[in-house]
């Protein structure tokens, strides 16, 4: 970053990929029309007004145009990313130039930049947080914690920073109310399943440019976003096989028409290995013992600990980058096993994230619950919430008018047998 005096504070990689960034900002709002509507709400009645937000989320071209909605409503946003290979450095410049805001990100930062990063949005010293894994909140709680009594709530993006809070919750340690926006119908059914599925076939595939057709696809996990993987997956005609440790989702992984079997059992004929999980170490050292030579494995859950790296490292005799976002660990036996996107998020590492019209709805649960949490707060306790049903029921509602697609409505006799008890068989 240059030495020169600027009226903002920001560490990006290059202003100068603003203006193609600005383009791709707008090329995501035409997927986007329900953010688009509520952009236009706020803006004219500016709910946000004087709100600091500090924000930890991917810094993409969907992130950008959330900013710009919270924005119109009035609010301050601070903007770092939450994963440090998942940042579109033209999207980031483009906030910086086009709409003044500070962006803390990098694509590829160390973590010690990346922490830098967390830091300089908590140096705004935020009413609401924003975050994706609960990387933020975490770093609040530890090591900035003179700023709390500041802070009235938060919102929470994806599966694994809400088992973050919850277990932090059940300690008594959260000290404001967060929204598991995660939770929200409008996001799991849709933006976990359809969005993660897409998008982490295409982060493979980038990386490997390998056929799908034929392979067994392993899945670790069968939570949303693996059953959007695996039903991708099968779709490119790959032979899915679910590992899973609960038992009503293993069953029901095998009533969708997949094999279902131990990880270790899958190791030796798997191709493609995906974990989603959100645990530690679901393909470990045991499972490369007995992997095939060239098994390629990424990972789509939100840290980078699903895949043991350090373990794979261990036993390697060599690592060597093969491909961008593709690093091939040779074993002392010969046999080369290949890791995709740094075992990180694989469809941020090596593609561009989910598609625009599922991160629509998402992003439309983060707008409307900072709206609620300025609203509500106050009442609210330190635990972690639900987004409440009204906020799902609009977005939902509004994203089928922006596909002009209409639907029945109760009439008053239906409406009234429905809280009616007395009535049973004729």
């Amino acid at each position: 970053m240059s030495t020169t005096v600027r009226p903002l504070s920001y560490d990006i990689a290059d202003i100068g990929l603003a203006d193609k960034g600005l383009d791709r900002m707008e090329w995501a709002a035409r997927e986007m029309p329900v953010l688009a509507l509520i952009e236009a709400r706020f803006r004219e009645t500016r709910p946000l007004e004087g709100l600091r937000i500090a924000a930890a989320l991917h810094v993409t071209t969907e992130t950008a145009n959330l900013v710009k909605t919270l924005l119109a409503g009035g609010a301050q946003v601070a903007l770092c990313a939450s994963n440090p290979l998942s940042t579109q450095d033209d999207v980031a410049a483009a906030l910086v130039k086009h709409y003044n805001v500070p962006v803390y990100a990098v694509k590829g930062e160390d973590t010690e930049r990346y922490y830098a990063h967390i830091h300089a949005v908590l140096d705004t010293r935020p009413h609401i947080t924003m975050d994706d894994g609960m990387d933020l909140v975490a770093t609040l709680h530890t090591q900035r914690q003179e700023l709390l009594d500041h802070v009235i709530g938060g919102t929470e993006e994806t599966t694994t920073g809400v088992i973050r809070l919850k277990a932090m919750a059940a300690q008594a340690k959260l000290r404001f109310p967060v929204v598991a926006v995660n939770d929200a119908r409008t996001k799991h059914l849709f933006d976990n399943r359809y969005g993660t599925g897409q998008s982490t076939i295409d982060g493979i595939l980038r990386a490997t440019n390998v056929l799908l057709a034929g392979k067994n696809f392993v899945v670790a996990g069968y939570g949303w976003c693996s059953r959007g993987i695996a039903m991708r997956a099968a779709g490119m005609g790959a032979h899915v096989i679910v590992t899973e440790v609960d038992p009503l989702r293993a069953l029901e992984a095998v009533m969708d028409g997949y094999r279902v079997m131990p990880m270790v059992e899958a190791a030796r004929i798997g191709h493609i290995f995906c974990s989603a999980t959100g645990d530690i170490h679901v393909v470990d050292r045991p499972h490369f013992q007995v992997m095939r030579d060239g098994a390629i494995l990424a990972n789509s859950g939100h840290f980078d600990v699903e895949i043991n790296l350090e373990a794979l490292a261990e036993m390697a005799v060599e690592v060597k980058r093969v491909r961008d976002y593709l690093d091939e660990y040779t074993l002392p036996d010969g046999r080369r096993l290949y890791v995709a996107g740094e075992g990180r998020l694989i469809n941020l590492a090596a593609a561009e994230g989910h598609p625009s019209a599922v991160m629509d709805m998402s992003f439309a649960n983060q707008a409307l619950c900072v709206d609620y949490l300025r609203q509500h707060a106050a009442t609210l306790e330190n635990r972690v919430y639900s987004v409440p049903e009204p906020i799902d029921r609009e977005i939902a509602a509004l994203k089928l008018q922006a596909m002009e697609i209409q639907i029945d409505t109760l009439t008053p006799e239906q409406e009234a047998y429905l809280h009616e008890w007395s009535m049973g068989t004729h």
